[in-house]
């Protein structure tokens, strides 16, 4: 199986490709930035390399000529828009195998894709395309929840993950719902050196205040009206691993008290019982509310405030991390084709258009709900409109920026790139629109 490595700053494109390439037996690696792809090349092997010629920050011939001067027999191909097929053309005098257009077609691919393969086997004897290898990643399944990001949010939320899970350091997790703030607390626990033992999620939500004690501490048989038998808690459940405790700015004042007791001394009491048990438990806690605005009010315990925000992280909107989109949609994708056992390629172009102009309230778990009810109901190799749900077509083209509206359209772009120092990700973001548009405008108005 043949090994390739796809450079594609647009996200929705890059993935629809390298599903298209897996289906048809060849193990990809997608790379959205120059930065990122060199750094595969430099630890990986691989028998074939696809860049776009236009890449942000970067040039594709630049990047082709510095890949072929350190790895020469490795046949890399341009894929190109229409209007620069000419500049393809003279790549392939200085080293390109070969060019694809874009919008690609299908059959096309494969056999530049086949020709460019067989020509790097008659130019080097000593290697088989056609060797197996044992990973496929057509069959792998994820191996985590958490889904490492392009954007900066996502690169800075991944930073901290990465300092914080070595550590024992009490971590409260702050976001919107549905973001995804258990998985990340799986995430630092997988990293940590608990890794091996349980990761217990509470939702302290749905804990009534009266039996909250017996949930977190556990009870003795008989120790009160339908304790019919003895039960551990939820810490002694957690002992050497790491107690999640999802919403905690819902737990009443007094069992607050106890939760702090408990965190100090390291000990618990199940109810109805003499006998204090030890505990050792890393504590990761996750709200949606402002606890320090609870605190002024006096609804949440200022010592225990403290004692659970030894690190705060913050857990980005689906909105502030937009650039992502297209691979949490892939990733729920492939997740939803294992569980409906399903073989769904990619979003349409119109349903992905649909997907950048939604505001997502409901955030990750709206976007993989939206995408498993939409696999659900696809019968085709793609997501299509008409499989999404009627909320879609009653908000796509409420948020559009006023730019699209706008008479001096130019003006505002200019202003919006002032205000960022040129950082067209940051522009894209004040303008209320998804980069790939803004990078049109910049095309249409010839703004440099």
């Amino acid at each position: 199986m043949a090994k390739i490595l796809l450079i594609e700053d647009d996200v929705a494109f890059c993935k629809l490709l390298e599903k298209f390439l897996v289906k048809n037996d060849y193990e990809v690696t997608a790379t959205f930035s120059a930065e990122e792809a060199k750094s595969q090349i430099k630890n990986n092997e691989f028998d074939l390399i696809i860049t776009d010629l236009r890449l942000p920050n970067y040039d594709g011939i630049k990047l082709m000529s510095e890949i072929k001067s350190t790895h020469p027999n490795v046949p890399v191909l341009l894929m190109t828009g229409y209007s620069d097929v000419n500049t393809a053309v003279k790549a392939m005098k200085n080293g390109a195998a070969d060019y694809i257009s874009k919008p690609f077609n299908p059959e096309e691919v494969l056999l530049v894709i086949q020709n460019s393969l067989q020509m790097e086997t008659h130019t080097n004897s000593d290697k088989v395309i056609s060797e197996p290898k044992t990973d496929n990643k057509k069959n792998k399944k994820p191996t985590s929840e958490f889904v490492k990001g392009i954007s900066k949010a996502s690169q800075k939320l991944a930073e901290y993950i990465q300092l914080v899970s070595p550590t024992n350091m009490s971590v409260l997790i702050i976001g919107e719902s549905g973001t995804g703030k258990e998985v990340i607390a799986k995430s630092i626990h997988q990293n940590s050196s608990r890794t091996n033992n349980n990761f217990i999620a509470v939702d302290c939500g749905s804990i009534p205040k009266e039996l909250a004690a017996s949930e977190f501490f556990g009870h003795v048989k008989g120790s009160f009206t339908g304790a019919i038998n003895d039960k551990i808690g939820f810490f002694e459940a957690a002992n050497r691993g790491t107690l999640f405790l999802d919403e905690i700015g819902n737990l009443s004042y007094e069992n607050q008290i106890q939760l702090l007791r408990a965190l100090q001394e390291r000990k618990i009491k199940p109810v109805g019982s003499n006998k204090e048990i030890d505990v050792d438990i890393r504590i990761i806690t996750a709200t949606n509310e402002d606890l320090r605005e609870a605190v002024k009010n006096g609804t949440f315990r200022e010592d225990l405030y403290h004692r659970i925000n030894e690190f705060s992280i913050h857990s980005p909107s689906l909105v502030d991390r937009d650039e992502d989109l297209m691979l949490f949609s892939d990733f729920f994708l492939e997740k939803s084709n294992q569980e409906l056992n399903k073989k769904i390629i990619g979003l349409s172009a119109e349903v992905v258009t649909i997907f950048q102009n939604y505001r997502w309230p409901g955030n990750l778990r709206e976007l993989q709900n939206c995408i498993k009810r939409a696999t659900l109901l696809s019968q085709g190799d793609f997501i299509e409109k008409s499989a999404l749900p009627a909320e879609f077509f009653q908000n796509e083209n409420l948020d559009t920026s006023d730019l699209s509206l706008s008479q001096n359209e130019k003006e505002v772009i200019q202003e919006a790139l002032a205000k960022t120092n040129n950082n067209k990700t940051e522009a894209a973001k004040l303008l209320k629109i998804n980069r790939k548009t803004l990078y049109n405008k910049l095309k249409l108005y010839n703004i440099n």
